[in-house]
């Protein structure tokens, strides 16, 4: 599908350019499950300019950025990684289905190919995991390693750098969402997983982000969003199913994950506020989710395990040892 010029603002791109959308009829049934609707959707892609976002810090290479609103994240993919979608969307889609779109998976919207003067670039429009409405003091990107698990001094002199295992665990912090609201999210969480180490997939991330009600909080859109388009967030944000997973959550007096109505009016789809001293949200969920256990994967393996030993705690490992770390790790910061 050829998208039609004036989907787009013309007086960010050249006049010679071309977008295509790949399976549009697939994502549009994915954003219907995520409870987005076509119009506001094609309102935050379109009405004003995106934000490029300074987040990354893996080798990648890619370049993100957010819609003005500040509602999703915009991110350059590869080639490879085009077809790495493609090889996984049915699956993916099912298991949308299956969840009733109740999942930490990434809530994966779009994917463009935009070619400009025959230049191509790929593009991978997510939901944002992080609130539009407060401002994130601290993030993480967690695989349950160590090797390697150090952010940069390059990054930590960022403005908003992205912090890995090893500087998590340095800082002391814990994820403190009490007892009832763990047992949910740690459900949800290995069912998604599970599901990611079937289709032996594994480099995937916990992204946690962390909002101090303490420090001042941006409790209101950017002024370019209208009061409008404010209410369409707020709907937007609702969980995409009512029900929840083996838990009445009126019977619980703890906040719990993202399918709690409380918890999904006033901190969006990802965000549990903490049960510790501090007062805290953390809005947490899966991403990067494209790596596939390949033979480049176990070639780097074999050539890490070489390098620092079987006994360490590499990050490319098989899918299931992966997992398995992975959710030990994760289980053991949540308190």
């Amino acid at each position: 599908m050829v998208t039609e010029c004036f989907c787009f603002k013309r007086n960010t791109l050249p006049s010679h350019y071309k977008v295509k959308e790949y399976c549009p009829l697939v994502f549009k049934n994915m954003r219907e499950r995520f409870n987005i609707s076509d119009e506001s959707y094609l309102k935050s892609l379109t009405n004003g300019d995106v934000e490029p976002i300074d987040c990354s810090s893996g080798k990648s290479n890619a370049r993100f950025y957010a819609s003005y609103d500040k509602r999703y994240i915009i991110k350059s993919i590869t080639s490879e990684d085009v077809e790495g979608l493609h090889n996984i969307l049915t699956d993916y889609h099912k298991h949308i289905v299956e969840t009733k779109g109740n999942t930490l998976l990434p809530h994966l919207l779009s994917v463009f190919r935009l070619t400009v003067e025959d230049k191509e670039i790929y593009l991978l429009v997510m939901r944002n995991v992080f609130s539009t409405k407060y401002k994130i003091h601290i993030k993480y990107d967690i695989k349950g390693s160590s090797v390697d698990r150090a952010a940069s001094l390059k990054e930590k002199e960022k403005d908003s750098p992205t912090l890995k295992d090893n500087d998590l665990i340095n800082d002391g912090r814990y994820i403190k969402i009490g007892t009832e609201a763990k047992k949910i999210f740690l459900a949800k969480l290995t069912r998604d997983v599970d599901f990611l180490c079937s289709l032996k997939i594994m480099d995937y991330s916990l992204l946690i982000g962390v909002t101090d009600l303490d420090k001042s909080i941006d409790s209101t859109l950017d002024s370019k969003v209208s009061e409008e388009n404010k209410l369409e967030s707020d709907q937007d944000n609702l969980s995409p199913t009512e029900d929840t997973e083996d838990t009445d959550d009126d019977q619980l007096n703890v906040p719990t994950p993202p399918d709690s109505p409380s918890s999904k009016l006033t901190y969006g789809l990802f965000g549990l506020p903490s049960q510790g001293p501090k007062k805290e949200v953390y809005f947490m969920a899966l991403i990067d989710i494209l790596t596939h256990y390949g033979l480049k994967k176990r070639s780097a393996n074999v050539a890490k395990t070489v390098k620092y030993g079987a006994d360490q705690e590499i990050s490319t490992v098989k899918p299931d040892q992966y997992a398995k770390r992975f959710l030990d790790f994760v289980n053991k910061i949540i308190q």
